[in-house]
Parts: structure tokens; C-alpha cells; sequence
């Protein structure tokens, strides 16, 4: 309510201002009739009555069509709404009538225009503006910026980027709106948001309502989408949403809802058992009393992104980021600083699936008017590269945010209105390359028992071979399934394990590799502990032709040691395994020193040496076809098999 006391406030002393010039200057007309249309389109402008209000003031035109006064309140009321090609129409006509009579227009006249995309003649408008004496001081930044902004829009006009949408479908979009995609690494899951408008909703009927919605992809088309269902969507409105890699929870906005810190705040939600638990908020230090919005989880689920107009920022609205800390609870939030922040709002920011590369809508940065989408990417150091403008006609002099981009970096995904007559609807478009992230493969498995086939909730844990850190880790879901994004230039190992299994593990070498990768698939059964069962060490490494271990085999080596020491039971063989090169005898030798070299890792890591035997069995088990390098490969391996327990 007092927003919008306030915004009477100001439209009532702006008419009379407005007024009062046209007083003071004495009326462009001698029609009594069309000054009494154009005295009760003020009426109707000070009550807000803005239909009733361009009726009058174009009665007034109609009547006396040099009436200066009605140009240029119908240019103010026009801008007001939004309609800033039809207000320049006005500006333009009342500055043609008389050119001196207020000056001012000129900041009013060149800001239509730049809003409605004429930008050579916004920018000699605003030159006009500047010229002049007396101006306010905040006119004279915004117009320095505007004209920035129109000195880069018409350049970027002249240098336009593909650009190519094409929309989602009829699965997804509606006659309703429909915005904030957010998407799945895998591509296979879209939440949005669609707003219902008044009338449209027999529960709140004249209140717009904004819901969840999710769609699936079956054979590369987006099926019919489905509300998300209580208790994640409400009475209240939804939106702005996060959704994580897998589609197992998300971050979203709500404002104004019960326990809320500020007017909006984060919440969060897991999907578990078909349905989305009760929403939680996300407290201090993340959400204040002030307005927080618009999430943006990375693909570990351990920074998450979001804009803010709390005190001692840059702007506005700024960009803020927060980690998640050993308790699982948010560091207190970071501002991402004034290469990425300005004076204006930066708002819906996107970090993409390889956890460095940021797209954000800004108001601040030089653009094509409004707010345009730019990408910035995190240094080793966490502070952020010069943000790019993703070009025109990605951006235009419209407002663009939202943007959200597949793992593969090609596939772009964000809401327009392209049709006047229509709502927002969601459109895909591929990435021009200068403005791409890099690449992210993934792998998506099920979990299972090798022996029942039951399926099993199990631990995994994705992990930096090179730094020897944990990258991620989470449990399946209840029907064994999982996904886990992998960033190219990096070597991964994955690890799966749950009690009563030896686990399993897996190795990614993607170190300086740069292109878009197929996603692996994987169905993987766990050995319950039972004599004869084996699980291969993928990620244990040897120098080449030597039984010296790598300092990337040490985490494996300690999950070994880890699992042994919790189950005191087993009694176990190391194995080793070379390829055919080189004769049998080097190969048996080679093989049973690499054994022994496990073997000495673990005792050092205080395992009992009665528990441990080993050995090497050279190229006598090939698993691969010692032909191509990949077969080799495979045949290089350390096994690992439960041979008695301890009586």
C-alpha cells in the first residue's frame, strides 16, 4: 500500500509540475474545446486512470492538432506505459510545433527512442539535453550512460550475431506466460514458470498467479508440462527458480510469504518419493530484510548466485555469491565486485554447469537499452573477468533475462515476447561460439545389487585425480539413480559405495580436452561382501613400466584403507595386471610388484598385514584386446577380491 501511495504521489506532482510549465508558458492552443479534453486526460492521468487519460489527450490532438501541451503529456503517459515508440511519436511532433518551448523534452524524447530502438537519433537528442544549462544532475548521468549505450547499440546493429530461436513447443508454451526456464544437465527435465492472468484462475480470480511447471523430453520433444504441485506452488507466487544438475531440488523466489525475512527471499525444495518437500528458507545470512531474488545453483551444489539490493553494494540491484561451508550451512554472501556490478541493477544471474562461465541481465553495463544478458567467467582467484554483451539480436532494446544454458554450451534456452498480441513463451537458440561456456560432459547411472538387482540408495563421490579433492558428493535416489556433471580440462574419478558393498570406482581423463563430449551411461552393480567378489581400483596409477604409484592413486588407496578398517572382517587380494607388451616373464614380475606396492600402502596405513595377501598375474587375464591403446588400457588394472573373513 504505501508503494503505492507513493507512486500516486509522485504521478500527482508530476501533473502538476507538468502543469504548472504549461501555465507558465501559457497554452499551445485557442480551442476551449480541446483544452477542456485535455484538462480532463490530466484528471484522469492524476487518478491513475490512464485508459481514459490517452483517450482525452488524443481528443484534444484530434481538436486542435498543434496543441503542444497534449503532445507532450500523451508522450509522458505513453512512456509510462511502456509504449515508447508511439511516446517518441509525441515527443517528436510537440518538439517539431515548438522546438524551444521546453527544453527538457529532449532527455524524454531521446529516452523513448532509445527504448524503442532509434538509437542515431536518441543519441543526438541526448547531445541536445546536455547542452543545455541547468539540467539535474542525475538526468546528466543517465543521459552520459544512454548515450554510451547508443553508441554501442549502433555498432552492434551493424555487426549482428546469429541468432536464431525457435520455440519449445506447445508442450511448454501456452496463452499464458511462461518464463524462467531452468534445466537439467542432462537436458532431459525444463521447470519454468507460467503465470496465469486475471480471470484465468477460478481460485484467485482477478490476482495474477505464478506456478511451477515441469516438462520432460521423449524422443526430442518437450512434453505437455505439469504443474508442480503443493506443497512447492501456493496461493502465493513462485518463481525465478534454480533447478539442480540431477532435477533433485532447486532454489527458487518467493516474496511476501509467511516467516519470510525481507519482501523476497530464497527458498529452498527436494524432490523425493514423486513430490517436492516443503519449501524451506534459506535464513541469514543469505536472505535479509531486504530483497533477495533469483537463484542460480552451480552444478555441485556448493555456490549458489543471487541478486540483491541490500545495503553497501555497487548499484541498485547487485550480484552476490555464497558457498556452502563443512556444516552445511551458507557463507555469509560475497559481492561480486565492480567489474561485474554498476550504479544500475544486475539481476538474473546463471552460472553454468562448469562451475566458471556467469550470464546476467544488467542495466549498467553499455547495451541496447533496457537490460541486456552479458557473460563474465571466475578466475582461480574467484574474482570475475570483464563481462561481454552476448550481441544483438540476442539483446535488443527490450528487456532480456532468464537465460539458461544446456551442459553441452551450444543449446541456449530463455523467454520473449515475440508476438505483441501474445504472452511470454519460452524459445530455445543455439550459442553463437565467441559467447559459449565450455563444454560439460556428465554421467548419468543406476545403482543396483549384482547379486538380487535390488536397487540401492548409495554414496557417490565425483573427485579431482590432479588435486586429489572432492569435487561432489550425494546419495541416489530411492531408485538408485544419479548424475554427475563433469567440466572439461580436468581428470575425475568417481566412487560409489554403501555398507555391506565393496564400492565401485571409475576414472574420467579429460584433462585438456575441450569438446563436447557424449554422456556415459552407466548401470552399475555393487558386490555385497561374499568370498570371490572383486571390484577393480580404476583409479590406481602406476608410472609407466615402473610399480611406483602415482599421487593420483592416494585418495583411492585411502578408501580402500577406509573401508577395510571399518570392516575388520574381510581378508583380501591384491591383484596385479599388466598388457602383453613386453615379455611374460617382465610382465609377471611388473605385475606382482605392483601388488606389492599397494599392499605397502595400506599396511602403512594400519592394516593388518594377516588381512592382506597378493598377486601378479601379468597379461594371464586380459579383460581388453591388448590391439588398440583403449584395450590396453583396460587391461592394466589392480583388482581387488575378498578371499576369507576373519574368524
Amino acid at each position: 500500500m504505501k508503494q503505492w501511495i507513493a507512486i500516486f504521489a509522485s504521478i500527482v506532482l508530476i501533473s502538476i509540475l507538468s502543469e504548472n510549465q504549461c501555465q507558465a508558458q501559457k497554452y499551445h492552443t485557442t480551442s476551449a474545446r480541446a483544452l477542456k479534453f485535455y484538462k480532463a486526460g490530466m484528471t484522469a492521468f492524476d487518478y491513475i486512470d490512464y485508459i481514459n487519460a490517452e483517450n482525452y489527450f488524443k481528443q484534444a490532438i484530434e481538436t486542435d492538432d498543434s496543441f503542444f501541451e497534449a503532445y507532450m503529456m500523451l508522450g509522458d503517459l505513453l512512456s509510462k506505459l511502456k509504449r515508447y515508440g508511439e511516446a517518441a511519436l509525441n515527443y517528436q511532433h510537440a518538439v517539431r510545433l515548438d522546438s524551444t518551448a521546453y527544453m527538457p523534452v529532449y532527455f524524454s524524447l531521446a529516452t523513448a527512442e532509445l527504448m524503442s530502438g532509434d538509437y542515431e537519433k536518441a543519441l543526438v537528442h541526448y547531445k541536445v539535453y546536455l547542452a543545455q544549462d541547468k539540467i539535474s544532475e542525475k538526468n546528466r548521468i543517465l543521459a552520459d550512460r544512454n548515450i554510451r549505450n547508443c553508441e554501442f547499440a549502433i555498432k552492434a546493429v551493424k555487426r549482428p550475431v546469429p541468432f536464431s530461436p525457435e520455440s519449445v513447443g506447445e508442450g511448454i508454451n501456452t496463452g499464458h506466460d511462461e518464463y524462467w526456464p531452468s534445466i537439467t544437465a542432462d537436458g532431459q527435465t525444463l521447470m519454468f514458470t507460467r503465470q496465469i492472468r486475471p480471470g484465468e484462475n477460478v481460485l484467485r480470480r482477478g490476482i495474477s498467479q505464478e506456478d511451477f511447471y515441469v516438462s520432460v523430453m521423449r524422443e526430442s520433444v518437450w512434453e505437455t508440462a505439469i504443474n508442480a504441485g503443493s506443497p512447492l506452488n501456493t496461493s502465493q507466487n513462485e518463481g525465478a527458480q534454480s533447478l539442480s544438475s540431477d532435477g533433485n531440488y532447486m532454489y527458487f523466489t518467493a516474496c511476501d510469504r509467511s516467516g519470510g525475512y525481507g519482501s523476497c527471499d530464497i527458498f529452498f525444495s527436494a524432490f523425493n518419493n514423486g513430490r517436492w518437500s516443503i519449501p524451506v528458507n534459506l535464513g541469514s545470512p543469505v536472505n535479509t530484510s531486504y530483497w533477495e531474488s533469483q537463484p542460480s545453483v552451480n552444478a555441485d551444489g556448493r555456490m549458489l548466485f543471487f541478486s540483491s539490493n541490500r545495503p553497501g553494494g555497487v548499484g541498485g540491484k547487485d550480484l552476490y555469491f555464497s558457498v556452502i561451508r563443512s556444516n552445511g550451512k551458507w557463507s555469509f554472501p560475497r559481492n561480486m565486485g565492480d567489474k561485474v556490478n554498476t550504479p544500475g541493477d544486475e539481476m538474473s544471474p546463471f552460472i553454468h554447469f562448469d562451475g566458471r562461465t556467469l550470464y546476467f541481465a544488467s542495466d549498467g553495463h553499455p547495451g541496447m537499452g533496457g537490460s541486456d544478458i552479458f557473460f563474465t567467467k571466475m578466475l582461480e582467484d574467484t574474482t570475475w573477468t570483464e563481462p561481454v554483451n552476448l550481441g544483438y539480436p540476442i539483446n535488443t532494446y527490450n528487456d532480456e533475462m532468464g537465460l539458461t544454458i544446456e551442459s553441452g554450451g551450444e543449446k541456449a534456452y530463455f523467454s520473449s515476447r515475440r508476438d505483441d498480441q501474445g504472452g511470454k513463451d519460452i524459445y530455445s537458440f543455439r550459442l553463437h561460439e565467441a559467447v559459449q561456456p565450455d563444454p560439460v560432459a556428465y554421467i548419468r547411472g543406476k545403482v543396483s545389487d549384482k547379486i538380487t538387482g535390488q536397487l540401492l540408495v548409495a554414496e557417490y563421490e565425483l573427485i579431482n585425480l590432479t588435486t586429489g579433492k572432492s569435487v561432489f558428493n550425494n546419495k541416489t535416489d530411492a531408485g538408485g539413480n544419479f548424475l554427475v556433471c563433469l567440466p572439461a580440462g580436468n581428470n575425475y574419478g568417481l566412487n560409489i559405495s554403501k555398507d555391506g558393498y565393496l564400492f565401485y570406482s571409475e576414472n574420467f581423463m579429460l584433462e585438456g580436452t575441450h569438446s563436447v563430449f557424449e554422456p556415459f551411461i552407466k548401470n552399475i552393480k555393487l558386490s555385497p561382501f561374499r568370498v570371490g567378489e572383486r571390484m577393480l581400483l580404476a583409479n590406481v596409477f602406476f608410472e609407466v613400466d615402473s610399480w611406483q604409484l602415482r599421487k593420483e592413486s592416494v585418495t583411492e588407496l585411502n578408501m580402500l584403507s577406509d573401508l577395510l578398517k571399518n570392516n575388520r572382517e574381510l581378508i583380501i587380494e591384491i591383484g596385479g595386471y599388466t598388457d602383453s607388451t613386453g615379455s611374460d616373464e617382465h610382465n609377471l614380475d611388473l605385475s606382482e610388484k605392483r601388488a606389492v606396492s599397494v599392499v605397502d600402502f595400506l599396511i602403512k596405513s594400519g592394516i593388518d598385514q594377516k588381512r592382506l595377501t597378493h598377486k601378479g598375474y601379468g597379461n594371464t587375464s586380459p579383460v581388453g584386446d591388448n590391439i588398440t591403446s583403449e584395450g590396453r588400457k583396460l587391461n592394466r588394472r589392480t583388482e581387488v577380491q575378498i578371499i576369507d573373513f576373519m574368524k
